[in-house]
């Protein structure tokens, strides 16, 4: 079967557990947590799960170097790089804004993993990503394009695989869960997800919280779930029709965008650490985890559901935040 296609990467499946205490603070909703902070690839992180089907098509196209791109601190390419370090290839990283005097969280974990970094200015998710491709490979090396998140219906399959492991956890455990909490940026896991739920009759209600309000490549993040989907109905044989207004993202708490850590992050990110000593990231985790508290703060899910909030993983950047979390 084609989610068999994979070079494995992570510790998986990663735990689901209780979050016990912070349940006693919210008397109204049973708490869990999926723990992708554990899938152990230099750090762990959601994107080991699509890392594990980008790297195998590479292998697959016979490509000896990697292309991908993002913010300084992105999770997805300090763990491309640590994938790329395993796998043998050689790892190139286009990085938004400019060098810095002193590398730090992610930046520093990518660079130490051994990837190439360029820096982009203001071009952080791959738009430079072809004329680098076209220069490497003039040195007669094959390259393979890694998108913006790993978000393409490649990556994908590694959440609808992620859905999988998820519901056989839930069975054994004899766990029943409503909602699904998660941070939701470039649409790959979302869109994983979403095929993941019709593909494995999972039945659940998603609660995708938006992290980067900024177009990608001149597209909105609904239109490439989209777009995903679309690809993966190919491939999976899935008879779902999903149209864009289907596609559900909640958009209340990303207002002061991409990466620009406001008390409400900050706050997250104690309420979890003191409570259940569990560490999220100021980026993506926090903002999510903030989006999950004010629903149940403002009790917009039904009386007595059980919530799982999905840990996608990034604890290194909160480092580069420390002036921040003082």
């Amino acid at each position: 079967m084609l989610l068999h296609n994979r070079y494995s990467l992570g510790f998986l499946p990663t735990p689901i557990h209780s979050l016990s205490k912070l349940s006693t603070k919210y008397p109204d909703y049973n708490l869990f947590i999926k723990r992708d902070d554990h899938t152990g690839l230099a750090g762990g992180g959601n994107k080991t799960r699509k890392l594990e089907f980008l790297i195998q098509d590479a292998i697959n196209n016979n490509c000896k170097i990697i292309l991908t791109a993002g913010a300084q601190q992105s999770n997805h390419c300090r763990q491309t790089a640590a994938a790329c370090a395993i796998a043998g290839l050689e790892c190139h990283l286009l990085l938004g804004g400019t060098k810095p005097k002193i590398y730090e969280g992610n930046l520093l974990l990518s660079n130490v993993l051994g990837a190439k970094i360029h820096f982009a200015g203001e071009n952080r998710k791959g738009e430079d990503m072809e004329s680098l491709k076209t220069e490497l490979e003039i040195k007669g090396k094959k390259c393979y394009i890694i998108p913006y998140g790993g978000s393409n219906i490649t990556g994908a399959l590694g959440f609808v695989h992620a859905i999988k492991e998820l519901k056989d956890q839930l069975i054994e455990q004899k766990i029943n869960i409503d909602y699904i909490f998660f941070a939701s940026s470039s649409g790959g896991t979302q869109a994983g997800m979403i095929i993941g739920c019709d593909l494995f009759n999972f039945d659940v209600e998603l609660y995708p919280i938006n992290i980067d309000k900024d177009e990608n490549m001149g597209s909105s993040t609904e239109n490439n779930i989209l777009n995903i989907i679309d690809d993966g109905k190919k491939i999976l044989d899935i008879k779902a029709d999903y149209q864009l207004k289907d596609i559900k993202l909640i958009r209340d708490y990303d207002k002061a965008g991409y990466g620009n850590v406001t008390k409400e992050e900050i706050n997250a990110i104690k309420e979890l650490a003191t409570t259940e000593g569990i560490i999220i990231d100021p980026v993506y985790t926090a903002r999510a985890f903030n989006g999950m508290l004010d629903h149940l703060n403002k009790k917009k899910l039904k009386p007595n559901s059980n919530v799982l909030f999905w840990h996608t993983g990034g604890f290194p950047s909160i480092f580069n935040y420390a002036d921040k979390l003082k």
